[in-house]
């Protein structure tokens, strides 16, 4: 029990360091003909990787934190253009 507790907080403090740093990285959003693309690129590196090495918790880490800044920054954008 003790192993799954430390692992949970490993994977959670791992999440929220790697979340930081993708906020930290420029896209894009609703503009597909210029701008910035780090955060798609670092999608496409993470699924390559989870490709080559299936089933590592960190890339699916990852993938879950980049889903979640992608759609936080979406929601984001079209809020503002709503008000």
């Amino acid at each position: 029990m003790s192993n799954n507790v430390t692992l949970n907080e490993q994977e959670e403090t791992f999440s929220k360091a790697y979340a930081t740093e993708i906020r930290k990285m420029k896209q894009q959003i609703n503009d597909n003909d210029r701008g910035f693309y780090e955060l798609d690129n670092e999608r496409r590196q993470i699924f390559q990787q989870a490709i080559r090495t299936p089933g590592r918790r960190g890339e699916i880490i990852k993938k879950d934190e980049i889903e979640k800044e992608i759609a936080r920054r979406y929601q984001e954008v079209n809020m503002a253009n709503n008000h």
